[in-house]
C-alpha cells in the first residue's frame, strides 16, 4: 500500500508538510534520506540511522547490479532486510552512474565517490584509440552499453532492465531510468537528452505496469489531497530533467507530470549547476507539478540547499555529503559556530582544535556531541583512526536529519520563513 497526504502547507511559500505511507513504514515529509550507495551508509549500521532520526534510505542500482547482484539482494528479501534495515527505501534507476562514470576523469573522480584504485582500472579496461581518457559508454534510443568500473565488463541498461533490477532489489521507491546530461551542456546535447528520457520514462513505466504483480486502481482520494496507489508495492517516480534551460525544463515538467507515475523526482540539479541555477529550477517547473505527488529532489544535503528545496514545495532530497564530509573531517555545524560564511562546516582537522574541550558543535544532542571533545576527534583524524571517520558521519547524519525534522515543524507552526532567516542570514 502507498500513499501520500498534505498534512499543512505554508502560507508564504511553497513549503509543505506530508505523510508518504509505503509498505515498510511511514515517512514524515519533508524528510532528508541518507545515501547506502552499496547498501550500506558509509560508516554508520543502521541501528546507527534509527538513533539518528533517519526514515528512509537510498540505494544505487548500478553499483548494487554489479556487487552483490540485484539476484542476490532478492534472495535475502530485498534491499532493507539484506542490510538490516527495517524501515522504506528508495533506489535510483543507475542513470546517473551509468553516464557520470563513463566520463570519469581523475579530477572527477571525488565528486562521484570514485576511488583511486578504481579510477586506475577505469584507465586499464578501455581506451578510445589509444586515447588516454576512458570511454566507457556507448549510448543508444534502446539503452546504454558500458563497462563495469570494477572490472571492466560489459553491461547494458535499457529503462526496461534498470526497472527489473529494481523490482528485484524491492525498494518502496523507484525511479525511471533518464539521461543526466552533464553540466554544462550545449542547448541541442540537453534537449536531445531530454527527449530520450521522456521516451524511456515511457518504456520504465510499460514495463513496471506489466511486471509489479496486482494491477489495481490509482485515485484521487476526493475531498483531500491524498493519493492512493494500489498498482504495485512499489512506488515508481518520473524524473523531471532539461539542464539549465527553462523552456526544457517546463516541458520536461510538464510531460513527466501527465504521465501515471506514483510520484516525481527532479534530477539533474546536482550535477555542476550554480545554486542560483539550481533554484531557478525549481522555480520553473513548480507551476507544473501536481499537487497530489510526492517530489523528490535528488542529490542536495547542503544547508542552504535544504532551506530552498523545502521553500519550492519538495518533499524528499537525497546526498552523500553527510558521511563524505565525515571521511574527510568536516562536521556541521549550527549557530554561533556555523554561518553562510563557513557553508556551516567546522574543519576538525586543523590544529586549532587539538586541545579544545567543547563538542563538535554546541548545541547538538546526537550522542558524538554528548560524549566527545573536538581535540579527542581531532587526535582521532591525526592518527588516522578508524572511529574518526564514523563518529563524524553519526554526527552529520543526526545533523542535518534534525534540522529537516526541525523545519518540518516550523511548517506546521507557520514560522518557516522565520527560521529560514534565523539560519540564512543575508
Amino acid at each position: 500500500m502507498f500513499s501520500f497526504k498534505i498534512i499543512s502547507k505554508d502560507t508564504k511559500t511553497h513549503a509543505r508538510v506530508g505523510k508518504l505511507v509505503t509498505p515498510h513504514g511511514v515517512i514524515d515529509t519533508p524528510a532528508f534520506v541518507p545515501v547506502g550507495t552499496k547498501a550500506t551508509v558509509k560508516g554508520l549500521t543502521p541501528q546507527d540511522l534509527k538513533e539518528c532520526g533517519v526514515q528512509i534510505l537510498f540505494g544505487n542500482t548500478y553499483h548494487l547490479h554489479l556487487r552483490p547482484g540485484e539476484d542476490i539482494v532478492a534472495k535475502f528479501g530485498g534491499l532493507a532486510k539484506f542490510m538490516g534495515w527495517d524501515g522504506p527505501t528508495i533506489t535510483d534507476s543507475g542513470g546517473f552512474q551509468v553516464f557520470s562514470l563513463g566520463q570519469l576523469s581523475l579530477s572527477s573522480r571525488t565528486r562521484f565517490g570514485i576511488s583511486g584504485d578504481e579510477v586506475e582500472m577505469l584507465k586499464q579496461v578501455q581506451h578510445d584509440n589509444n586515447n588516454e581518457q576512458p570511454r566507457l559508454v556507448n549510448i543508444t534510443d534502446e539503452g546504454v552499453k558500458f563497462r563495469s568500473h570494477i572490472d571492466g565488463s560489459p553491461h547494458f541498461f535499457t529503462p526496461e532492465k534498470s526497472i527489473e533490477i529494481q523490482q528485484k532489489l524491492g525498494a518502496d521507491l523507484i525511479l525511471v531510468f533518464d539521461e543526466c546530461a552533464p553540466h554544462p551542456s550545449t542547448y541541442e546535447y540537453t534537449k536531445e537528452a531530454m527527449e530520450r528520457t521522456h521516451r524511456w520514462a515511457v518504456r520504465s513505466l510499460n514495463y513496471h505496469k506489466r511486471h509489479s504483480g496486482e494491477q489495481g486502481d490509482s485515485r484521487i482520494d476526493s475531498g483531500s489531497s491524498t493519493r492512493m496507489t494500489k498498482k504495485s508495492p512499489q512506488a515508481l517516480y518520473g524524473i523531471i530533467q532539461g539542464g539549465v534551460y527553462k523552456d526544457l525544463r517546463e516541458e520536461s515538467a510538464k510531460f513527466i507530470s501527465n504521465l501515471d507515475f506514483d510520484g516525481i523526482a527532479i534530477g539533474g540539479v546536482a550535477v555542476g549547476e550554480s545554486k542560483k541555477e539550481m533554484r531557478d529550477v525549481l522555480e520553473w517547473i513548480h507551476p507544473f507539478l501536481p499537487e497530489d505527488k510526492p517530489r523528490h529532489l535528488l542529490g542536495i544535503g547542503e544547508i542552504n540547499d535544504i532551506f530552498d528545496a523545502v521553500e519550492w514545495g519538495m518533499d524528499t532530497f537525497d546526498c552523500v555529503i553527510p558521511t563524505r564530509f565525515g571521511r574527510y573531517g568536516i562536521a556541521f555545524v549550527g549557530q554561533p559556530e556555523g554561518n553562510v560564511k563557513n557553508k556551516f562546516r567546522l574543519q576538525i582537522t586543523k590544529t586549532a582544535y587539538a586541545r579544545d574541550e567543547e563538542p563538535l558543535a554546541s548545541n547538538c544532542s546526537c550522542s558524538v556531541c554528548q560524549n566527545f571533545t573536538r581535540a579527542y576527534i581531532h587526535h582521532l583524524f591525526r592518527a588516522e583512526e578508524l572511529l574518526a571517520y564514523r563518529l563524524i558521519s553519526y554526527h552529520n547524519v543526526y545533523f542535518i536529519t534534525h534540522l529537516v525534522k526541525e523545519i518540518r515543524e516550523a511548517i506546521l507552526d507557520g514560522r518557516f520563513e522565520k527560521l529560514k532567516k534565523e539560519w540564512i542570514k543575508a
